[in-house]
């Protein structure tokens, strides 16, 4: 997966998120948090085998995913806490 396809990863991922997050729309199952965690923990993976640093950029996208991973993760144990 090309950083350009990862970065439309992220960003589509932290749109859904967000929007989730303040539809008031909750799920024990959580599967679309599940979902999301998925493709962040993939995301990931594949930038963490990317050649080189991009200028640290790669840095930079891998930094935001764990970042986003450590959110969503909390959204579901929030969640679960209601």
């Amino acid at each position: 997966m090309s950083f350009g396809k990862t970065a439309q990863i992220l960003v589509f991922t932290a749109a859904g998120i967000t929007a989730g997050l303040f539809s008031g729309y909750t799920l024990a199952n959580q599967p679309r948090m599940n979902d999301a965690l998925d493709h962040l923990q993939a995301a990931e993976r594949d930038l963490q085998a990317a050649d080189n640093d991009k200028g640290g950029h790669r840095n930079k996208a891998l930094d935001l995913t764990r970042r986003a991973i450590a959110q969503v993760r909390s959204g579901m144990r929030y969640d679960r806490r209601n």
